[in-house]
């Protein structure tokens, strides 16, 4: 492989030369200058970009941390960023953590040790005040509502789009209703909410039998519709975390040969269309377009962006 070395060997240059030349650090003549662009040709040399931006003190990469890439949230949250970076200087590069601490303890020392340019937390394990000891370095941007602590947060304000949500439920004359969430209630801000919504609409908490954790695919729903297909007192509604979950559900049923309850599913997904079942559109695409907008920012400010009820049956 060609390097700085081989370039001084072969031009008689010292290789801190060769340096100021290819980072244009410094003052190279005009001759040494041709002689060295000449070898770089021949030798068809090609820098090393994340060598050149550690000695400069700069990367042209943002990092983005993501558990997986199973739930709509991640997908399109992720496709807001890209949209935003291709029209930029900077280039994304997706990490996966499976919500392992470690493995975001890893991502952050990333920033200590200039490898990226920013950070951005589409969700993650570590406390806010753990990865809040790491914005001294770089730019770290999280999704959520972060109150009023001191780190840049795009997140999408749904507390009043869930409240709307179980007030038409609960109008219908709904009982039992089925909640499917991603993570449990203590490990999740979006599955507290959810479930603290439903208790403010109906003034009682869901039936524990009712509520599924650990779901964010079709197969997923599949797996919890047969559940409450199988249960004597089977759910009158159900409020899926997202359409193709529902859909999931919808086919459990189906295959069961059991009338399907009404649903409500949510981010606005094709498939919740071609089952005309209401949903709630958090609208990711716009909130990784802000995320991204942040980690250039490198201060601290906050974008909040509303859900949205589509109503298509209540």
């Amino acid at each position: 492989m060609v390097n700085i070395k081989k370039i001084s060997e072969v031009t008689g240059y010292s290789k801190s030369t060769i340096s100021r030349f290819i980072n244009k650090t410094g003052y190279v003549s005009e001759n040494a200058s041709q002689i060295i662009q000449q070898a770089i040709t021949t030798l068809d040399y090609t820098p090393n970009s994340l060598a050149r931006n550690l000695s400069k003190g700069v990367s042209s990469q943002i990092g983005v941390v993501i558990p997986h890439m199973s739930s709509p949230f991640f997908i399109q949250t992720i496709s807001g960023i890209m949209e935003e970076a291709y029209l930029s200087e900077y280039s994304i590069l997706i990490l996966q953590s499976k919500y392992d601490k470690d493995e975001e303890y890893s991502y952050l020392e990333k920033l200590h040790s200039k490898e990226l340019a920013a950070l951005i937390f589409t969700s993650h394990s570590l406390t806010l005040e753990e990865i809040l000891r790491y914005r001294k370095y770089e730019s770290i941007v999280v999704c959520e509502d972060v109150k009023n602590m001191p780190i840049s947060s795009a997140f999408t304000s749904r507390e009043k789009a869930y409240v709307k949500a179980f007030e038409l439920i609960k109008h219908k004359g709904f009982k039992h209703i089925a909640i499917m969430l991603s993570r449990d209630y203590y490990s999740s801000v979006t599955s507290q909410l959810t479930i603290d919504c439903y208790e403010k609409v109906f003034g009682l908490i869901p039936e524990h039998s009712l509520i599924s954790t650990n779901i964010t695919t079709f197969k997923d729903g599949y797996a919890a519709g047969k559940k409450y297909a199988n249960l004597i007192q089977k759910p009158d509604y159900i409020f899926a975390n997202s359409d193709d979950v529902a859909a999931g559900v919808s086919q459990a049923y189906v295959d069961a040969g059991l009338h399907l309850p009404e649903m409500m599913g949510q981010e606005n997904q094709v498939s919740g269309f071609l089952l005309n079942i209401s949903t709630i559109d958090h609208h990711f695409k716009e909130l990784g377009q802000a995320a991204f907008q942040l980690a250039l920012k490198n201060d601290c400010d906050h974008i909040m962006i509303n859900s949205e009820v589509i109503n298509r049956n209540l």
